[in-house]
This record gives C-alpha cells, structure tokens and sequence, in this order.
C-alpha cells in the first residue's frame, strides 16, 4: 500500500483535488470492507490503457428531467463525482434521470449513491463494465458484473445504502487475489439464471440510453416523500442493514 496515496496519484498526473476525491474512495472502500476496490486498485489504475488524468467530462444535455454526460476520457471515478456534485448543487424539483457515456471506472457505486442519500436524495445507480457474465447453461460473455447500487436518506442521519454486483466474484475480487477468474459468474447456485437476466437487463438499460461504444452510467436522483429507514431499523434490532458498517 503507498504510504501516501495523494502523492502517487499526483505523480500519475491528477491535480490535487482529483487525487483526493481518488484516495477517499479508496479509502472509504477498504473502511468498509471492499479492498477489491480499495487503496490496492491505485497500481491497477496507474497501468489502465490510456488514462489520461487531465480529461473532463462534460454535461452535454440539461434539461428539467433529464442530463446526459460524456466522459471525454476522463475516469469514471471523476465523471460519477462531477455528475453528484452537480445534482446536489441543483437538484431536480421531483426527480432526474441521469445518463452517463464512457464511463469506467466507477468504484464502488454505493459510495455515489451514500453522498446523495447524504443530501437528502434518493439515488439509484447502475454501470456497466466488460463482458464477464456469460449464462449458467454457458456460452459467450454477455454481460459485466454490472453493479446496481440504491441510496434512500434517513431522518437519523445514517442512509440505507445497497451495493450488488451481478457476479458471484467481482474482477476487483481476482486483481487483489480474493477469488478466480472462475468464481466471476452470475451468484446464486442453481438460481443463477436470475442475476444472469438482471445483469443483462441492466447492460441493455444502460446500452439503449448511453450507447454501447463504451461503458456507461445510468442514476435516476428523486426527492423523497417519506421517510421509511428509522421504523425499519427499529424492526431490525440488532440486525445488520445494508450499507452500515
């Protein structure tokens, strides 16, 4: 592990507030648990194809609903943090849909939707990645691992926050050496065929409204009316609920 991430992603050519933003999230992965996407991901980052630590995304739709956003090369760590901060700066009156073109990589997508929930937004998020999943019965690749991530806000300041991948394993699993090549497959045993549709729902969901060129994002951000997750913790007890560490 670098002794200071900060410094090694300035080397790598981020400006200062990117290498921030970028050491928190590995950070705030390992704190919970996820060291597949961790501070471990910094040499992985260094050596991706064509990073470029000086692109910009760019909004290039904005309408009441409705934003679209082309990652530009930039990472998507980088886009997703843009694409957050402006619904927080100025947020939708009801609701937004948010799509995101050439977006990867994305991190770990409950921490997007936790600063939103942490805004007082409902926030549903889903990003597509390389063809890994192929169907239970076999054949090609068809689909990433595609995680789907759900942030709903609390009036006790502690949001619940989902984060599921649609793969037994993730890739970020087999580059820190927690699992095979062979475990990235859609979970579930002999009920795999289910998070096989997910995942491939899911690419199709993404593919139709960012295009297929490349990897995207689709966030849908909304206002709550209600305030569901205190009564459900109450019912929970002692229980751990997603997203609490």
């Amino acid at each position: 592990m670098p002794a200071d991430p900060e410094a090694r992603l300035r080397e790598l050519g981020f400006d200062e507030a990117d290498a921030a933003l970028l050491a928190d999230h590995f950070r705030d992965a390992d704190a919970r648990g996820r060291p597949s996407h961790g501070l471990g991901r910094l040499e992985w980052l260094a050596r991706l194809p064509g990073l470029d630590p000086r692109a910009r995304p760019e909004r290039t739709v904005s309408e009441t609903g409705f934003e679209r956003w082309e990652g530009r090369g930039a990472l998507g760590y980088i886009t997703l943090a843009r694409i957050v901060d402006a619904q927080l700066a100025d947020p939708p009156a009801r609701a937004r849909v948010v799509v995101a073109a050439d977006c990867f990589p994305t991190g770990v997508l409950g921490y997007w939707v936790r600063r939103l929930a942490a805004g007082e937004f409902v926030a549903v998020l889903t990003t597509t990645s390389p063809a890994r999943l192929a169907h239970p019965d076999g054949g090609p690749a068809l689909a990433g691992t595609n995680p789907l991530a759900i942030g709903i806000p609390s009036s006790d300041g502690r949001p619940l926050v989902t984060d599921v991948a649609m793969s037994k394993a993730t890739w970020g699993d087999v580059l820190v050496g927690r699992a095979e090549e062979s475990d990235v497959v859609p979970f579930g045993g002999e009920q795999a065929h289910k998070s096989f549709a997910l995942a491939v729902g899911l690419q199709m969901l993404v593919e139709a409204l960012a295009g297929s060129d490349a990897h995207g994002a689709f966030l849908v951000v909304a206002r709550p009316e209600a305030d569901p997750v205190p009564s459900l913790r109450l019912r929970a007890g002692s229980t751990r609920l997603p997203g609490d560490r």
